[in-house]
């Protein structure tokens, strides 16, 4: 057992030094501080696609801290709640601007996660030795979609009201349990007021517990191993004499003022959003959601908020119809498997007998397509998680890969974006052509890429990173 050690300071040290020092000595402030960030080695060749992280920490701080104020005036009672978001609005100094640095909040988080996320795409930073890391960044999606889908239905108005009836009643289409389900979240047999207490105290306590523990594992586990970099080369394989990656330099003052600037635009467009256009044109928030929630009255088109809508536009996709070009594609995909992949026989045999039972329970006298579609909405979020077992490419980094591969990520990401798009307009026939193709593009971006990311001539990889001082 060691023994309590405190470090001696000469009499004049400042008192502020006294007081670190007192601390240091019985919690590793210091030491925490430094390895998280004082002294944690970056790569120096970090451009702009590495400030939303920081940013995603800013919107996290912000989101909280403004919850706070609203929740000390909301009132999660069915009777009360739209009528205490207007109080909030109207009469608690200030409530607007924290309402709307709420509001606003939420689709700025998914803005920055989402940018967040295609750097990780663009420079393999989910690939060895980080699979972990990318792990806990999909468990925190979850965490957020989790969160703002709670959180949606509690200004209770009407798109907020028939939101959450319509995502509920998804559950529904699950065999056997998927009433009960329904029945089970909802603590009703509609969206009412105990759903309303449900929902509040998922917002407010469950889900941000679980954030930030994710956000502390997510942090923790990028520095364990280090930051990946444009380049795709592991930093840590070139140690210098002193002890640190001759490629790698301290974050702290060098990242910390880039941090500082990309904060300070990110606060002036945050800023430009929450005074001039807090709606953002009915996408950030629904004008009929300034309606009180009517449990008798329908809108015409009920959609969620813009960061679901890609995944909510592949399950309205997936019609009758689409399901026959869903079955030809599982076909093909486990005769692409069983004709070009080593894999053993007996996995290959699981597959197939996987496979098959799909493709019978899409049959007319199978499970109707509004199962089909939940489960190509809930893989579409899920398959996220494999991306590190599913790139094989030899290079990490996009800069080295074939060009042609630059050109299938803008494909991807124009379906994704056209998702997103056709997922907030009414629904029509082209619409639906429209998204069926873009579905079919979004699972197969994922699906071949163990083929697609291995194939081309790549570049030759340099053993240090790229940098050009400016």
């Amino acid at each position: 057992m060691m023994a309590f050690v405190e470090k001696k300071l000469p009499a004049d040290a400042p008192v502020v030094d006294k007081a670190l020092n007192w601390v240091d000595s019985r919690f590793p402030l210091t030491k925490l501080w430094n390895d998280q960030w004082g002294k944690y080695y970056a790569p120096k060749n970090f451009n702009f696609w590495y400030i939303f992280g920081s940013l995603a920490m800013l919107v996290l701080v912000i989101q909280i801290v403004t919850g706070i104020f609203l929740v000390m005036h909301y009132k999660p009672d069915a009777n009360l709640a739209f009528a205490s978001v207007e109080y909030i609005m109207r009469d608690v100094p200030w409530g607007w601007l924290v309402r709307y640095m709420h509001s606003t909040g939420a689709s700025a988080f998914f803005i920055v996660v989402y940018l967040h996320m295609a750097r990780a795409l663009m420079y393999g930073s989910y690939r060895k030795p980080r699979e972990l890391i990318w792990l806990f960044g999909f468990a925190i999606f979850l965490c957020l979609m989790a969160e703002a889908f709670f959180g949606y239905l509690l200004p209770w108005g009407q798109m907020s009201y028939w939101g959450a009836q319509v995502i509920v009643n998804l559950f529904g289409a699950i065999p056997f349990i998927g009433p009960d389900l329904s029945l089970w979240i909802r603590g009703d047999y509609v969206v009412s007021d105990a759903t309303l207490n449900r929902f509040f105290s998922f917002h407010v306590i469950a889900i941000p517990l679980v954030l930030l523990g994710l956000v502390a594992a997510h942090l923790i586990a990028l520095h364990e191993v280090g930051s990946n970099n444009p380049d795709g080369i592991e930093i840590k394989d070139n140690i210098g004499p002193n002890g640190h990656p001759v490629d790698g330099i301290p974050s702290h003052p060098y990242y910390s003022s880039k941090d500082i600037f990309g904060v300070t635009v990110f606060l002036t467009l945050f800023s430009a959003v929450i005074f001039f256009a807090p709606e953002m044109g009915g996408y950030f928030l629904e004008y009929n959601n300034f309606i009180p929630a009517d449990s008798l009255k329908t809108p015409p088109h009920i959609a969620p908020t813009w960061y679901f809508t890609p995944f909510y536009s592949i399950l309205r996709a997936t019609t009758s119809e689409f399901l026959y070009v869903v079955q030809a594609g599982i076909a093909a995909y486990v005769a692409l498997i069983y004709m070009t992949t080593k894999l053993p026989q007996m996995i290959k045999m699981a597959i197939a007998g996987i496979a098959l039972l799909a493709i019978v329970g899409m049959m007319p006298f199978g499970l109707d397509a509004k199962f089909w579609g939940v489960v190509l909405f809930g893989g579409s979020v899920v398959i996220l998680a494999f991306l590190p077992w599913l790139d094989v490419s030899p290079a990490k980094s996009i800069r080295y890969r074939p060009d042609w591969h630059k050109s299938v990520y803008i494909v991807f990401g124009i379906a994704f974006v056209t998702l997103g798009y056709l997922g907030v307009q009414p629904p029509s026939p082209t619409g639906e052509r429209i998204s069926q193709v873009c579905a079919i593009i979004y699972f197969g971006f994922f699906l071949l890429m163990p083929w697609w990311s291995a194939m081309g001539t790549f570049k030759p990889v340099p053993k240090r990173v790229t940098f050009v001082a400016h």
